[in-house]
């Protein structure tokens, strides 16, 4: 899994409430297990309807943060639409508010999700859609800055903010601890051990 520390990007505004993951990743293009080759279909229907939808904008080129309105990532749980978000480059979503479903698998692969209270959302949602809006977000320090200097805290939990400052997902974090286990498992074989012989 990538690390995410801390991103500095132009925003990407998508102002649309309730966006679900068939918005993110339409169901036909749902052909395989693998996380590679989402990329390309990301929000495909806006893309292919909409000339003015924002990944088709040049000036979004490269742009790795989204900001969008609320209840992002909604309707059914698959892992696809995390997998074309960081498959086309997105490493941080900000919203109101995110799926809890969805905010988990994000965790789990790599995305950073922040929420960010409504008047901050619907400031950077105006001023992302008419101007070259750069903010930062710094997992680190768990804070957004803002090109008008202004900073705000957001919440993470820890022990995923652990995993995603050091590219640790499920089975990684497992691995990480692998002398405590050993560890762990000797001693419970040698309390077997002395059990077992003291019944005798």
């Amino acid at each position: 899994m990538q690390k995410v520390t801390s991103v500095t990007s132009r925003a990407i505004p998508l102002p649309i409430k309730d966006v679900d993951t068939d918005m993110i990743i339409p169901a036909q293009f749902l052909t395989s297990i693998s996380k590679d080759g989402y990329g390309a279909n990301l929000f495909r229907r806006f893309k292919d309807t909409e000339p003015n939808f924002p990944l088709n904008r040049k000036e979004f080129d490269g742009a790795t943060i989204l900001v969008t309105d609320s209840n992002f990532g909604c309707g059914s749980s698959r892992e696809h639409a995390v997998w074309a978000l960081c498959g086309a480059g997105i490493n941080v979503v900000v919203a109101k508010s995110f799926s809890d479903i969805f905010y988990n698998n994000s965790a789990k692969n790599g995305l950073l999700l922040v929420i960010l209270p409504e008047a901050v959302i619907d400031q950077i949602l105006t001023a992302a859609a008419s101007s070259e809006y750069v903010m930062t977000v710094d997992l680190e320090s768990q804070s957004v800055k803002l090109p008008d200097g202004s900073t705000h805290k957001f919440d993470y939990d820890q022990f995923r903010k652990h995993c995603m400052l050091n590219g640790l997902d499920d089975i990684e974090y497992i691995r990480s601890h692998k002398d405590d286990i050993d560890a762990f498992r000797k001693r419970q074989e040698e309390n077997r051990f002395m059990t077992t012989v003291g019944a005798q």
